[in-house]
Parts: structure tokens; sequence; C-alpha cells
């Protein structure tokens, strides 16, 4: 399982939300690039960006300093929010991400996902953002009638190869992950899962490897990271030991 830090960017700087409340935002810095240097010099092996506007807005509005990042990192970068139509995952893909993230369009434009999806096969990931069980579209501001059980198992029948799994209630609020939905979808399906969301502590990291889950490869961590609540380094180990 490997440790991915989270750089969330709105209006150009690197915040964290609660909860992924626009209103209820902290800025930890006005120079995203900086950070994401800082985890790849601490060990990252992989890093989460998302641009919040593009998710809330449905268009992406950070892409630039987004791009900016990928050239200066040498490590594997995933990008989501408001990716949703074939000009800009191309544009992603020709400029070396790594992993394109779909949430939105995962539910509300499937003949979209499926068409990146047959250009791409490796580098599409679907992001399951539930809360009490329900996906939530749209910067997390929807949520629909839709189960994340039953996203997770039509993703992979689409021919998803990862997923990454985020509860809501969890997200940002350092209580620590939830466990039993990571471990019902894990249970569902053989594709790879990306935990996310609650992660305050070494020992919640412990807790997700102690589950033993082959298809559980990675956990995306935020706000713990931010808050010095976790050290990159002791999550590493951590995410390792088996």
């Amino acid at each position: 399982m490997i440790v991915i830090p989270a750089v969330d960017i709105k209006n150009g700087n690197c915040v964290r939300l609660m909860q992924g409340r626009a209103s209820d935002e902290t800025i930890y810095s006005d120079d995203p690039l900086s950070m994401a240097l800082k985890w790849q010099s601490e060990g990252a092996e992989r890093l989460h960006i998302i641009d919040l506007d593009g998710a809330f807005n449905g268009k992406m509005k950070n892409i630039r300093v987004i791009l900016k990042i990928i050239k200066e990192l040498d490590i594997p970068v995933q990008v989501g929010g408001g990716i949703r139509d074939y000009k800009t995952v191309k544009a992603l893909i020709d400029n070396g991400v790594y992993r394109i993230i779909m949430g939105t369009s995962a539910i509300h434009n499937r003949e979209f996902l499926k068409s990146v999806l047959k250009m791409w096969p490796e580098r599409i990931t679907v992001g399951i953002d539930s809360t009490s069980g329900r996906v939530a579209v749209e910067g997390w501001e929807n949520v629909t009638a839709k189960t994340a059980l039953v996203l997770a198992k039509e993703a992979e029948d689409m021919g998803v190869t990862e997923i990454i799994v985020t509860d809501i209630k969890k997200d940002g609020m350092l209580k620590g992950p939830n466990l039993e939905l990571i471990k019902e979808i894990t249970d569902s399906v053989k594709i790879s899962v990306i935990a996310s969301g609650g992660i305050s502590c070494i020992n919640d990291i412990k807790k997700l490897r102690e589950l033993n889950i082959k298809n559980l490869t990675g956990v995306i961590i935020g706000k713990a990271l931010y808050s010095n609540d976790i050290a990159l380094s002791e999550a590493i180990k951590a995410a390792q030991i088996v």
C-alpha cells in the first residue's frame, strides 16, 4: 500500500476543505508547486491533485499550475476536478498526467467515460465519493441515488482498473477512515482500490494495512500532513510494514 499526498488547488492556492465544503477552507500555501515538491522530496511515490474550482464549476480552472507541477515532478501524478470533456483528458495525458480521475462523468456521462476508457484503459481512475453510502457529484454538492458499492461494481464491469473511495463525512475531519466502507468495496471488486478521507494518525494507516486486503493499493492523505499530525516518512513506513 502506497501513501499518496493530496494537493487540492482552489483559486491558485493549496487548500484543504472540511467535508468538501467550499465555504470551510484553510489555505496552506499560495504555491502548490512548492508543496508538491515537498512531498516528493519526503518520499512520496505518487501525488493526488484536485482542481477544486473545476470540481465545483465543471471546468478546470487551475490547469496551468497543474501542468507546471507535472513538468517539475518526477513521480506519477493523478489529477481530478472538472475533467468532463475529451479535449481536457487528452491535454492532461499528453502533458504527462499519470491517471485521470473521473467522478461526475462516471454518473452523468457514461458514454464519455467509455470513450476515454477505450483510448486510455490504464490511465482512467473513477473517484467514488459518498455520503451515507450514496454517491455525490459536482464537487460533492449533489447526492445521487446510486450507492458507492453499485458504482464500484459498474466501474469494474466497464473496464476501469482503479477506483478511489472517499467518505465525504470523514474528509478533512481527522477522525479516522471509514474502514467498513473500504472493506465492503474491496471485498466486492477485484480492481485496485485507493482509500481516502479521514486519515488522522499513523494508527489509522496501520488499521488499513491490517485489513490485509490485496487490492487495497493506496491511501490518500491530506489534512493530517498539512497540520503536521502525520509525518509523510512515518506514514510511508507504516503502510509498508508487513
